[in-house]
C-alpha cells in the first residue's frame, strides 16, 4: 500500500523551490498586499480618509504657526 501512496506524491527532488532572491521578493510583495489590505479594512473610501488625515495634519500645523506667532487663539467663553 506504501508503494500505491509514494508513487503519487512527487519526491523532494521534484519540487521545485525558488532561489532565496525570489522567495524574499514574494515574501516583500505579500506583505505589502497585506498592509494595503489592513489598511482599507473597513473603509469604504480609502482615498477619503487619506484626504481627511491630510487636512487634519494641515490644521495642526496652522495652529502650531498660529501658537509661535503668538497670533490669534479661539478661545470659547462662556459669558
Amino acid at each position: 500500500m506504501g508503494l500505491i501512496t509514494s508513487c503519487c506524491k512527487p519526491s523532494a527532488s521534484d519540487v521545485l523551490t525558488p532561489d532565496t532572491e525570489t522567495r524574499r521578493r514574494q515574501q516583500v510583495e505579500a506583505a505589502e498586499r497585506r498592509r494595503v489590505q489592513e489598511e482599507a479594512r473597513g473603509v469604504k473610501d480609502p482615498s477619503r480618509v487619506k484626504r481627511m488625515q491630510q487636512r487634519s495634519e494641515e490644521m495642526e500645523q496652522r495652529e502650531q504657526e498660529l501658537q509661535k506667532q503668538g497670533g490669534a487663539t479661539l478661545k470659547w467663553s462662556a459669558d
